[in-house]
């Protein structure tokens, strides 16, 4: 619980501002490269797009033209020209069709390439980069961030060519039409330009608080069901509900002062426009009786205001999703640029190593996380093939680092881990841990079926196989118990089944992998004593005919181990086997073995 309340603020420290600037811009776009292999329907979609827009730009001419037929100055008949308006209708429906359909397609399936390499890029990183971030943080990256590009690429990039194609051509019809005219509403657009400046600069900066906030309310629902049995058992329901509504208190608060201003930047937006429009008509007016224009032509002129006005609005909005993008951009960026440890693209079948004797040499290692603090100092241990190797000691004193480093999870800061004679960095991590099987103290399964679980140490094992490597670990009995035997859902993280029953599973995982090199970090030390005979058991079943690093708590379970490291702070204080570091006088493990018996016993 200590680590989980670390996060109790009030969410993440908000970021700095993204501007669209040329930097911003170029990141961005490198995000468009998962468009290029659909390039073809991404042109297709713009040229439906040109399309959709030209007839749409016809329709002020049309609009005039019929005004013109009314007023009997034109060769046309009503009826033709409403057929006519009919006719484009239906095409610009259809072409509007195609230009959706379209850009969907390519946003889609750009999306999903940019969800699978981001997913990818995240399994392959090392584990110190996930103490850098929080896994709601990384949930965010692939979930809101890409479904905002995904908005940009099927709604925003089609909106700001359709905005940007209405306004010049609109600019440029006008003129044709009256130039006094145009001169005379182009007065007004200053005013607006001004406006969305000076509106945009509050609702971005209110927007972002509100997303913060957001963010922060969905930390708190993630890290409140992850420790649902710590809210329980402490019946911290209230205060969590609480926490939570206090959270969406401020997400309300923030998103109504966001309102506002965007409630009064459209209602300047509305008057302006439709201000600039009567101010047209008037100035129109004059024209139309001074001969100097016709009324056709000034309500096609009006028409084509009020769509150039729409467009101006229209940018404004596009320029905040473009500021939105440019961050989401940046942030997937950073998590895909950011080294891998196992390249996926290139990378080949695990080698086999030729396995032997390990030699761990003077290794010294700090985490990332806390460089000042050094963990391990100095140790060394020779582990020959076959060996039991137990490694006892109080808490923190490095223990389980130790076998994060064997798992290479963490690299030595000085020091090597050996394979006869040869740095272990030298092979691939993927070659390296193909040969080793680790058991963890406390095992999370998958929330599928008990198949799948135990399968997961040899993806497409047959079913004899995993029900042999259950039979070993002790495991088949209580599984074919069950009234859906191997197909018996676990639950999320196992809870369904008792923590005996998750160790053996692990087990048998592990027993299906068939490993080389065996590594125990505390398996039965969470168990009661019945669940721990069964699983002594299956560890005894797994450890047979390997080389095993056993942690321990239990010192019971290792009084067979060939050698016992005894660790405190971080170094080796004692080494030997159990009869050899029972006869030490004083010794730390002898007082350790009597100070277990005596609480055993009373």
């Amino acid at each position: 619980m200590a680590k989980r309340h670390e996060s109790f603020g009030s969410g993440p420290e908000p970021k700095d501002k993204v501007k669209v600037d040329k930097q911003g811009l170029k990141k961005a776009l490198k995000i468009f490269q998962f468009v290029i292999p659909y390039k073809w329907t991404f042109i297709t979609g713009m040229l439906f797009l040109l399309l959709s827009n030209l007839t749409t730009m016809s329709f002020p001419l049309l609009i005039g033209q019929m005004t013109k037929v009314i007023e009997g100055k034109s060769n046309y008949h009503i009826n033709e020209v409403t057929l006519f308006f009919f006719a484009v209708l239906i095409i610009q429906a259809i072409l509007s069709f195609l230009r959706i359909y379209t850009f969907a397609q390519v946003s889609e399936k750009a999306m999903r390439d940019v969800r699978k390499n981001l997913y990818a890029k995240i399994i392959t990183m090392p584990i110190f980069h996930f103490e850098k971030r929080r896994v709601g943080e990384l949930m965010s990256r692939i979930t809101s961030d890409i479904t905002q590009l995904q908005d940009v690429l099927s709604i925003t990039l089609a909106e700001f060519f359709r905005q940007v194609f209405t306004l010049v051509g609109g600019i440029a019809l006008i003129t044709y039409l009256s130039w006094k005219l145009t001169l005379f509403m182009l007065a007004t657009f200053p005013v607006l330009v001004v406006a969305a400046i000076v509106f945009g600069k509050f609702i971005r900066k209110i927007s972002k608080k509100s997303q913060d906030e957001l963010a922060a309310t969905n930390i708190i629902v993630e890290e409140t069901f992850q420790s649902i049995q710590a809210v329980k058992s402490f019946t911290n329901e209230s205060y969590e509900v609480n926490r939570y509504t206090s959270s969406l208190n401020r997400v309300i608060e923030a998103a109504l002062k966001a309102a506002t201003m965007r409630g009064a930047f459209v209602s300047f937006v509305i008057f302006a426009l439709f201000g600039g429009i009567v101010g047209v008509v008037w100035y129109g007016a004059a024209l139309v009786a001074q001969g100097d224009m016709i009324l056709a032509d000034l309500l096609t002129f009006i028409f084509y205001t009020a769509f150039i006005g729409g467009s101006v609005g229209g940018l404004g909005d596009i320029y905040a999703q473009l500021q939105k993008t440019i961050g989401s951009s940046d942030r997937i960026l950073e998590i895909l640029e950011d080294p891998s440890e196992i390249d996926l693209v290139s990378q080949e079948s695990p080698k086999a190593i030729e396995f032997g004797k390990i030699t761990i040499e003077n290794v010294h290692f700090s985490y990332p996380s806390r460089p000042s603090v050094e963990i391990l100092k100095g140790i060394s241990i020779d582990i020959e093939p076959g060996q039991k190797i137990a490694i006892v000691g109080t808490s923190g004193t490095g223990k389980s680092t130790l076998a994060q480093l064997m798992m290479r999870f963490y690299e030595p800061n000085a020091g090597q881990i050996k394979l006869n004679g040869r740095n272990i960095q030298e092979y691939s991590v993927s070659d390296w841990r193909g040969m080793l099987a680790l058991v963890p103290q406390e095992v999370l399964l998958f929330g599928g079926t008990i198949r799948e679980n135990i399968a997961y140490g040899k993806p497409g094992a047959s079913q004899e196989e995993i029900e042999f490597a259950a039979e070993q670990a002790f495991a088949k009995e209580f599984i074919e118990s069950f009234p859906e035997k191997w197909e018996t859902l676990v639950g999320e993280r196992g809870v369904k089944l008792s923590g005996g029953q998750r160790q053996r599973i692990a087990i048998a995982r592990a027993i299906l992998r068939d490993p080389k090199f065996l590594i125990l970090d505390e398996a039965t030390s969470a168990l009661d004593s019945e669940s721990e005979k069964w699983v002594q058991s299956a560890l005894e079943e797994l450890m047979k005919n390997r080389t095993s690093l056993i942690i321990a708590h239990r010192l019971s379970t290792i009084r067979s181990a060939d050698q016992i490291i005894v660790m405190e702070e971080g170094k080796i204080l004692e080494q030997g086997n159990h009869d050899a570091l029972m006869k030490i006088k004083n010794g730390v493990y002898r007082n350790m073995v009597a100070l277990q018996t005596e609480y055993l016993q009373a």
